[in-house]
Parts: C-alpha cells; sequence; structure tokens
C-alpha cells in the first residue's frame, strides 16, 4: 500500500508547480483524512490517560496534564481544520466550481453538503448528543429554572452560552443561505440571456464565421467570471462561519470536554466516509456524478 504524503507538505508541492487541479485537491483531501484519523486517536489516548491519572501513581494533577497535553493537542487538531479550509479556499480561487461538485466525498456525504461543506449548526446536534439528553427540553427546563437532571458533564451554564451561540450560528447560516440564493438568481439575468439569446441565433442561422457558430470563449469566461467569484465569495463565507462555529463551542468547554467533542466529530466524520464509500462501491450512483472511488 502507498503511503500518502504528509498534507502540508503535499500542498506545497502542488503549488510549487504550479498545478491545482480538481483531482490534486482530491489527493490532498485523502492526506487529510489519514491526517484526521491519526489525531483521533491521539484524543483517544490523550482521554484515556487523563482518567487515569488517579489511579496510576503520578504524581501530576489533572489540571497540569489539561495544560500540557490536553490543550496543546486540541491546539494541534484546530489547526488541522484551519489548514483545511485555507487549502480550499486556496484551490476555490482556481477551481470553484469542483467545491460545489467535489469528487473527493461520497453521495452520501452530497446529500448532507451545504455550500461545499457541513451546516455548522449540525456541530450543535453532536454537542449535546453527549449529554445523552434532549437538548430542546433542557433548555425548556433551564428557562423555567426547572431542575434539568443528568446532563452528563455539560453544565447548565454551559448549556446556555451553547444554546446563544446555536441561534447566532443558524442566523448567520440563514443569511448566507440568502445571499447564495441571491446569486443563483444572476444565472438569468440580462448578460446571460442576451450571450445564450446571440449563441443561439448564430447556432440556427448557419454562421461559421464565428468559430464554427459560437460566441467567442473570452467573451463566454468574461460574462460567467462574476457568477464564479459569487461563489467564491459565499463559499468563503460558509468556510468562515464553519470554522468560527468550532472554535466557539471549544471555547465554551473545559479541556476535556474538548478532546470528547473533537473525538466524536472525527469518529462521525470518517466512518461516513468509510460506510458511504462502500456503499458508493456496492450501488455506483448513476453516471458517477463526477466521482471516482
Amino acid at each position: 500500500m502507498s503511503v500518502l504524503p504528509n498534507s502540508a507538505t503535499y500542498m506545497a508541492q502542488v503549488l510549487s508547480n504550479g498545478a491545482e487541479e480538481r483531482e490534486t485537491f482530491h489527493k490532498f483531501f485523502e492526506c487529510w483524512l489519514v491526517e484526521q484519523s491519526q489525531y483521533l486517536e491521539e484524543l483517544v489516548s490523550a482521554s484515556k490517560e487523563r482518567d487515569q491519572l488517579e489511579n496510576n501513581g503520578r504524581t501530576i494533577t489533572k489540571e497540569e496534564f489539561d495544560k500540557s497535553v490536553l490543550l496543546p493537542l486540541i491546539h494541534r487538531v484546530v489547526q488541522h481544520y484551519e489548514h483545511y479550509y485555507k487549502a480550499k479556499e486556496r484551490w476555490a480561487k482556481h477551481n470553484v466550481l469542483a467545491m460545489f461538485n467535489p469528487s473527493w466525498t461520497t453521495s452520501l456525504e452530497d446529500a448532507f453538503l451545504w455550500i461545499g461543506g457541513w451546516r455548522p449548526s449540525m456541530a450543535f446536534h453532536l454537542l449535546y448528543s453527549k449529554s445523552g439528553q434532549q437538548f430542546e427540553a433542557q433548555i425548556s427546563e433551564l428557562i423555567r429554572g426547572v431542575s434539568t437532571g443528568d446532563l452528563g458533564d455539560i453544565s447548565p451554564s454551559q448549556l446556555s452560552q451553547a444554546d446563544e451561540l446555536q441561534r447566532k450560528t443558524i442566523r448567520e447560516e440563514r443569511e448566507i443561505s440568502e445571499k447564495q440564493a441571491k446569486h443563483q438568481e444572476t444565472i438569468t439575468d440580462s448578460s446571460m440571456v442576451e450571450m445564450s439569446h446571440a449563441v443561439s441565433e448564430l447556432k440556427r442561422g448557419g454562421d461559421v464565421s464565428r468559430e464554427g457558430g459560437e460566441i467567442d470563449e473570452g467573451q463566454v469566461d468574461t460574462t460567467l467570471a462574476p457568477k464564479e467569484q459569487g461563489l467564491v465569495e459565499v463559499l468563503q463565507m460558509a468556510d468562515e462561519l464553519r470554522m468560527k462555529t468550532l472554535e466557539e463551542i471549544l471555547n465554551i468547554l473545559t479541556p476535556l470536554q474538548c478532546v470528547h467533542f473533537l473525538i466524536a466529530a472525527a469518529e462521525l466524520h470518517l466512518r461516513v466516509h468509510e460506510w458511504s464509500k462502500k456503499r458508493d462501491a456496492r450501488h455506483p450512483p448513476a453516471g458517477q456524478n463526477g466521482h471516482e472511488q
């Protein structure tokens, strides 16, 4: 089995060679997934080690362990996510359409994509599932001042902060979705209608004097350029919200809670990708939808 290169090294090599094609990001994503799996093992190992501190005779306290081991690890994992979004932003400027129709995701993942990635508010469902309770009921009880029962290791104060952050995140999601919808309408603006009409007239008239009856490609590119640039801007806004949401959730949690949350996030991402990739191999999507398994 071939060993995939480090994702940062691979990206540097690609950029130095001047190649930023669709499949190079596919390869980058595969490298990044391998690293995410490695970080997952580190997170699980650190969590287990912390749980055993009181039973192994070590003199280091849990607070000291959090500071010397957990916090640096959390920082590295967050940097790994940042690395992914920075690479994605760079490739999007070269070929944004590939980011909206990724060859590196599966058909199941595609069905749940929101503007080229996961919906930020989904992170809260993952967070609340760790408490073992229905969050809506907990918040309702919290607001009424009623005991919320067993919330696992998530305190009422943390739930209140998370609820406020969730509401803010959903508002920002809606704003970005509205911006995307408004931009999608530009595909029917006057420049597109006029250009499509001109091409149709040339085809109907059999005019072969202009590139076989076609509008010059430069003119097409000029007309489409602002459409693609608009997509780049919407994608960047969505990715910034994804990263900001992750960081703000982690700011609410204790170091150990952060580790547990990052473990759950990585496990869900890796397992869904793995399961749906096997499913696509058994039941290939019609036309493959550009995917290469």
